[in-house]
């Protein structure tokens, strides 16, 4: 069986507890952007997320320019927002917030 779509009430109930994350305009994926005092902060961010994301077989859609870290999520395989996702989001908003 496959990786399932959140629900809208289970999409609306996640961004209610992810309030740093928007959900982007086709309804799919939520994006959030980061700023860090340099880019070894931000590198280091993302070094933090990559292993999480490689353990977890679930990697975001990143762009990175000197301290600013840009960030969607979605489920590919769902084709749209999972759990997957939200439990990502999670541990993003952990790493963001000890940085």
């Amino acid at each position: 069986m496959g990786i399932a779509c959140l629900t809208d009430a289970e999409r609306d109930a996640a961004l209610a507890e992810l309030t740093a994350w928007t959900l982007r305009d086709d309804g799919l994926a939520i994006t959030r952007t980061l700023r860090f005092a340099d880019f070894a902060q931000a590198f280091g961010f993302m070094a933090r997320v990559a292993i999480v994301a490689e353990k977890a077989d679930h990697h975001p859609e990143w762009f990175n320019v000197y301290n600013r870290v840009e960030i969607t999520l979605t489920t590919h395989d769902a084709g749209g927002l999972s759990v997957r996702d939200v439990e990502l989001a999670r541990q993003i908003d952990g790493f963001a917030s000890a940085a």
